[in-house]
Formats: C-alpha cells, structure tokens, sequence
C-alpha cells in the first residue's frame, strides 16, 4: 500500500537559486561562462587536490582484438581480459585482479584513476610489469546457467592510503602482440562528501553475456535472449532469466546497436554512459566520492553522509535493500537526483559465490512498479510471475521506465529554478537528450511534485512513446529529488577522451549543451547549499 503519509512534515516549497559564491581559485570554471558563471563551490576539497595533479591520456586502450558474438553486438578480448575480486575497495584493503592470457604471454597491468586532471581523463598510479600469464578456463555451464569463473589470482595489492575515491582502470597489454583490454574497480571511502556518485554496475553485470552471446540475465535455454530483437515473453519467472556473476570479464557492451567502441571493452558500462558525468563533476570541482551499487546495498547508513545521492546512466538492477536504503537517505535529509533512466526497475538479489563470498551473484525477481500496478504490468507485457512485485519506483525517483527509443528534452516550468540561468523558455528543446530509455508516469501525491521537461518520443519505427517526464518533488527535511529521467543525461555534460556519443533510430544526443550544464549546476549547487 501506498504511504501517502510519510512526508506530511515535508510539505516546502523553496525560493529560487539566487547568486553565487566564487569558485575556487585552481582553474575550475566552467567551459561555458556566459551561462554558468562561477560555480558555488569555494575553498579547496580532496576533488580539487587531486585534479590539479598531472594527467595522462595513456589510460586509453590503443590496440584491441575483439571477437564479435551476432546478433546483439556484445564482444570478448580472449587474448587479454580479467576481472576484479571485488566491485569496490577501500584504502588498505587488498584488491586481486584475475587475469586470462590465450595464448599464453607475460603483460602489464597499469592502474589508472579517471577524472578530469586538465581534459586529460586520467592519472597513472601503479605498474605491475612483466607478469606471467596463463590461459584460464571459461566456466562451465552451472545451475542455472551460472557462468562463474574460478581463475586464479595474477595480481594482489593492497589499495594505497593516498589513492583517493575514484572509478579505477587497470589497463591490461599482453607483451605478445600487444593486445590490451580493462578490469574495472571502484575505491570507495567513508568521509562526508557534497556528492556520491553510485556507478550502475549491477546493471553492467545483468547485461553482460561473457564469455559468448548467450549468458547475461537475459538469456535463457527455452528463449535464447529474452530482451529486446529476439524476446518471444517477457518473464518476471526467476526459472526464465540466467543468473550472473561478477566473476568474469566484462564484455564489451552493445544495445540494440547504440554505440560501437571496442576500445571501452572490460570497462562495464562506465566509459559508455557514467564517465562524462564524472568527467565533468571534477572540472568543476565538486567534492564527490564513488560507490558501486554493492555499497548502496550492504553500507545504507554511509548514504546520510552526503548531501547529494547520484543514480547515473542506465541503473536499471537494484536490490530491495538498496531501495530501503535510499529511501532512508532521502527520509534523513539527503538529497537525490536520478540522472538515469530505466532505473530502479528489476529486483535482484545478491547472493554468495560458489566459494561463499557474498554479493557475487544475481538473479531476476520482479520489478520496482508496486503491488498495485503489477497486475496491469503483467498484462501489458504478456508475462507470467511466480512471487509478488517489488516495492514501487516512482515513490522514490517521483516516476519510472516508461518507453524505448528517444526524443528531445521539451522544458516546461520555465520559471523553475532549474532553468534558471539556461535561457530556456516553454516548449524548447535539448535535442536527443532522452533516450534510449527513459521515464514518465509519475508518481501522484509526492509533496511539491512539479515537472520540468514533458515532451513527445518515440521509438526507433516513428511510432509515438509514452511522454518522457522530468520531475521535482520535496523531501521531509528541505531536500529535493531530482529525476532527469534519461540514460543519456551525462552527454549533455561532457564528451571526455575517449568517448563516443550513442545513437538510436529515435534520437541521438548531440554531446554537451550549456543548458544541460547550467541545469546540472543549479541540481548540484542547491544539493550542496
């Protein structure tokens, strides 16, 4: 049942952003001042420490051999690729990186921390040299469709105290050939922070179909994949879905043909939607620590020490506790801003790997529409369910997934204090902003609900989609919950090293827009002030 109650004592309504404080003297202004001016940053945070130390762009792979699995473009780096023991470590704490090489063949592991560092993307922290590798196995078929690998460890360390929070590279080149792939890990820490950015990577997990085009969580034996080009039934039946793991290489990522980087490959998902929003959050100098979905689940309490909460990219799998626990965040004050869209959607679990470490493995239980719209949902799709719905999304984010293929951001409320600043006036446009999915239907009775962009999509045959919807609504204790609601907010940001704007029949993002930055700061700005 809904719980229309739980925010009575949240009921404000806020005045508009007005000024701001004079951004911090390292060179962090903004790339576009006529309608940014000076961000409300001031003083100098470990962000800004860190970012005016050297860059480099040697984190970019220069050399890959990919084997592409048809129909659905998703590609391996059998001459190189691994994987990381853990989704993210603290400080101190020690990180294995599994490593296959076929064929055999001594390489390098170089360990990169992506950031802004002067447009570079990057700055070198560590060397491994000269390792002898080995062909490991792929995994046998499991329970399930489990593909879990058990390869031996190639590198252990220990995460340096100086190696600040941050998405982590490990570039991997095998010295025969020189063929190169990435491993990927997040250093998380404890301090109190403005922003905390949760990267997708139970999402990066559930679409990943190493170690050929068949094993992601959306494949199954009766079906084959059951996503998108070749879905016979859409199942919420946990029988119907593969299970997945983190312990194994990423694949490179592909959708539905939206982008084609071989170059991002073993990275997830990061470097395809999460690294401009990155990118750009520490030019301008905000003060932002890094999380994976795993911390979200298993360390909640840690969410309060923030003040602003990011969902990024495509975060589509969460776990019940992970709604809890930022549902709790936003009821203690915290606040949110969903710059993604398709999220909080699927139910997952985590649960142990073979060897009994936890948070290992997922499997598909329902989604995030709540009991009372699970029924229509279940019609709606054709599908079968054997356990009850999740918990409902839109009562967290202010609305949910609603359509695949794209359209423009349409501004509506143009008086709101999200554009202020932009220029924009009702009915302009961001063009192909929103997409490849994106949310709607908001939820109703959300205190101070207002929305922010409404405009026509459609998907990638010129068929009209349901409306994407931008929305604002309060917390309890003068917090706000921001929902942009598209995948592809973050190219409206920036275009880092490196990356390669997405493309749909629909829509395709034009890359930044100084509107979306302006937007992007008066979120953050208020988050922080």
């Amino acid at each position: 049942m809904k719980d229309t109650n739980r925010f009575k004592r949240g009921l404000y309504r806020r005045d508009l952003l007005k000024g701001a404080a004079a951004v911090a003297g390292i060179g962090f202004t903004s790339s576009v001042p006529n309608l940014l001016g000076q961000s409300s940053v001031t003083g100098s945070n470990p962000i800004q420490v860190e970012n005016a130390k050297a860059g480099t762009r040697d984190w970019m792979l220069s050399k890959v051999d990919v084997v592409m699995n048809e129909p659905v473009e998703l590609w391996r780096s059998p001459r190189i690729e691994g994987y990381c023991s853990e989704t993210s470590v603290a400080a101190g704490e020690t990180l294995k990186v599994m490593v296959s090489a076929n064929p055999v063949s001594e390489f390098d592991l170089e360990i990169y921390r992506t950031g802004y560092y002067g447009g570079t993307g990057g700055r070198f922290m560590k060397k491994f040299t000269s390792i002898q590798g080995k062909t490991q196995p792929d995994p046998e078929i499991g329970e399930n469709r489990l593909r879990e690998c058990k390869w031996e460890p190639s590198v252990e360390f220990k995460i340096p105290k100086n190696w600040l929070s941050g998405v982590y590279l490990g570039k991997l080149t095998a010295k025969e050939g020189g063929v190169q792939s990435y491993v990927i890990f997040i250093v998380r820490d404890e301090r109190p922070c403005d922003l905390l950015f949760q990267c997708s990577d139970t999402t990066w997990a559930c679409y990943n179909s190493w170690p050929t085009n068949e094993w992601s969580l959306y494949h199954n034996d009766a079906n084959g994949y059951t996503g998108y080009k070749k879905r016979k039934k859409w199942s919420t039946n946990a029988a119907d879905t593969g299970w997945v793991s983190f312990d194994r290489p990423y694949s490179q990522f592909c959708q539905d043909h939206l982008v084609v980087n071989t170059k991002s490959v073993g990275s997830g998902e990061f470097l395809l939607w999460e690294f401009p929003l990155s990118y750009w959050i520490e030019q301008q100098g905000y003060d932002v620590s890094y999380i994976s979905n795993v911390d979200t689940h298993r360390y909640g309490s840690r969410l309060q020490k923030t003040k602003g909460f990011i969902s990024v990219g495509h975060d589509e799998y969460w776990t019940l506790e992970m709604y809890d626990n930022v549902m709790a965040a936003r009821d203690a004050g915290v606040n949110l801003a969903f710059l993604s869209g398709n999220s909080v959607w699927g139910v997952v679990p985590l649960m142990p790997s073979a060897k009994g470490q936890p948070h290992r493995v997922m499997r598909r239980e329902g989604v995030f529409v709540g009991e009372e719209n699970y029924e229509r949902f279940l019609k709606s799709r054709g599908a079968t369910h054997n356990y009850p719905a999740g918990p409902d999304g839109a009562l967290l984010m202010g609305g949910r997934m609603v359509g695949i293929g794209g359209g423009p951001w349409t501004c509506v409320n143009a008086g709101h204090w999200l554009h202020e600043g932009t220029g924009m006036k009702e009915g302009d446009t961001v063009p192909g902003l929103i997409g490849w999915e994106w949310h709607g239907s908001p939820a109703k009775d959300l205190p101070g609900m207002e929305f922010v962009a409404h405009g026509e999509t459609e998907n990638g045959a010129g068929k009209a989609q349901t409306p994407h919807i931008a929305t604002i609504y309060d917390g309890p204790k003068g917090n706000v919950v921001f929902n942009a609601g598209t995948i592809w907010w973050a190219q409206g940001l920036s275009s880092p090293p490196g990356h390669v704007l997405p493309a749909h029949k629909a829509a395709q993002p034009q890359g930044p827009d100084p509107r979306v930055q302006r937007m992007m700061a008066n979120v953050f700005d208020r988050f922080i002030k």
